[in-house]
C-alpha cells in the first residue's frame, strides 16, 4: 500500500492504492478547508506508467500522466470542512508511484508533497490468526484432503440447481502448505457448485467470526455473483450470501434479495472492487442477537459493508427492513452465477468462531 498527502489553507488530499502486479485500485478523500462549493474538480499527474481504466463517485479522465476527477451528481456540493471520497482502478507495467502533487479547483493542493515510504502492514486487528489457537469450530487449510475432489470435512453441494462449474482440491496454487479449494466456476443462470463444511454452526455465537484467503483470477462483473453462501436458520435455511455486483464487493440475502451496500452509485462506491491475481484475507463477523455485520478485506474495513442498527442512506437501509438477525448454520464456499459471470478462485486458511480470528 502506498499513501501520499497534499495540504494547503484550501484543502487536504489523502490518495492511498491497493497494489497489486499490473493493477491498482486508489482510495482518495479530499477535504475542503476553504469556503463552500458547489461542484469541484481534482487533479494531479503519475509519475509511472499507470493508466485509469474506471472511477466511482466520481468521473476522471486520463491524458498522458495526467488524469482529472471531476464530481459526481450527488456529491458536487462540498460544505466548508467536509470531505469525499471516490476511488479509482487502473493498470501499470513498470510502476506505480503515488502522486505527489494536487491541484483543487486550480490551485496547488500542498504543492509538492514527498510520500512517506511505504510502511510494512501491519494488521488493524489484534486477533489471533492461529484458528486452532482460537478455538475456532471451523479451521481448515485443506491440507488433510487428499483426494481430487473435497471429501470429509468438505462435501460437493450444489444446494440449488447444478451447472457445469466444478470444486477440486488443488495442490499447485496455495497460500499456506501445499493444497487450497480450488473453484471452477461458471456463468449461465442457476450454474451453482459449492464445497460445503460438514460442521453444524448452529451453537456459534453470540458472534460468528469468519476469516479466509480468498483468490480470484477474473474481477467482480457487474452481475451478480456469489462466492460465499451462509445457510441462514432465520431464513428457513436460505442464505446470506457474499459476492459481488456493480463490480464490487456485497452482501446478498437470499429470502428478500436485499444487498448490502444498496446498489445505488453511492452506495456501490462505498464498498470495494477485488483485486485479482494474490490472495485477499477476509474477514466477517455476524451478530446472532441483533442486525449488525461487519467486513474487512485485507484488515481494512469496508464502510458499504457494515449494519449497525442504524439505517445509513447507501448503505443498510434496505438490509435492515429485515429485524429478526440472523442464525447461520453452516458456511459453503463455491461460486453461483445468475447470468454472466466465469472466473476461477482458490481458498485457503479457512476459519470460523465465536472469537476473533485475525490475518
Amino acid at each position: 500500500m502506498s499513501r501520499a498527502q497534499g495540504a494547503a489553507t484550501g484543502c487536504t488530499v489523502t490518495y492511498t492504492t491497493n497494489e497489486w502486479s499490473g493493477g491498482f485500485t486508489a482510495q482518495i478523500r479530499v477535504t475542503n478547508l476553504g469556503a463552500a462549493l458547489n461542484g469541484w474538480r481534482l487533479e494531479w499527474a503519475y509519475g509511472g506508467d499507470q493508466q485509469v481504466t474506471s472511477a466511482w463517485n466520481a468521473q476522471a479522465t486520463q491524458s498522458g500522466s495526467s488524469v482529472t476527477a471531476v464530481n459526481a451528481a450527488h456529491n458536487a456540493v462540498l460544505a466548508a470542512g467536509a470531505s469525499v471520497d471516490f476511488g479509482l482502478q487502473g493498470t501499470w507495467r513498470t510502476a506505480d508511484p503515488a502522486p505527489t502533487a494536487f491541484a483543487f479547483n486550480g490551485a496547488p493542493c500542498g504543492g509538492t508533497a514527498t510520500p512517506p515510504p511505504t510502511p510494512t502492514p501491519t494488521p488493524t486487528s489484534t486477533a489471533p490468526a492461529d484458528c486452532a489457537g482460537a478455538g475456532a469450530t471451523i479451521c481448515s487449510d485443506f491440507e488433510d484432503q487428499s483426494e481430487p475432489v473435497p471429501s470429509g470435512a468438505w462435501q460437493t453441494t450444489a444446494p440449488d440447481c447444478q451447472g457445469t462449474g466444478k470444486v477440486s482440491v488443488d495442490t499447485s496454487v496455495a497460500y499456506s502448505g501445499t493444497r487450497s479449494l480450488r473453484v471452477d466456476g461458471h456463468a449461465g443462470y442457476c450454474n451453482h457448485v459449492f464445497a460445503a463444511s460438514t460442521r453444524d454452526l448452529s451453537s456459534v455465537g453470540p458472534l460468528v467470526y469468519v476469516r479466509m484467503r480468498v483468490r480470484h483470477t477474473t474481477a467482480l462483473p457487474i452481475n451478480h455473483v456469489t462466492f460465499v453462501s451462509i445457510p441462514d436458520a432465520s431464513q428457513g435455511g436460505k442464505a446470506l450470501r457474499v459476492g459481488g455486483q456493480n463490480g464490487a464487493l456485497q452482501w446478498n440475502r437470499e429470502s428478500d434479495d436485499a444487498t448490502l451496500p444498496e446498489q445505488s452509485p453511492a452506495g456501490v462506491a462505498l464498498s470495494t472492487p477485488l483485486a485479482t491475481g494474490r490472495w485477499l484475507c477476509l474477514r466477517y463477523q455476524i451478530d446472532t442477537t441483533a442486525q449488525s455485520m461487519r467486513t474487512w478485506v485485507d484488515d481494512q474495513e469496508i464502510a458499504g459493508l457494515r449494519v449497525d442498527g442504524v439505517a445509513t442512506q447507501n448503505i443498510d437501509g434496505q438490509w435492515l427492513a429485515r429485524r429478526t438477525p440472523p442464525r447461520p448454520t453452516g458456511l459453503r464456499l463455491g461460486w453461483e452465477s445468475y447470468g454472466t459471470g466465469d472466473d476461477t478462485l482458490w481458498f485457503d486458511d479457512v476459519a470460523l468462531g465465536s472469537s476473533p480470528i485475525g490475518c
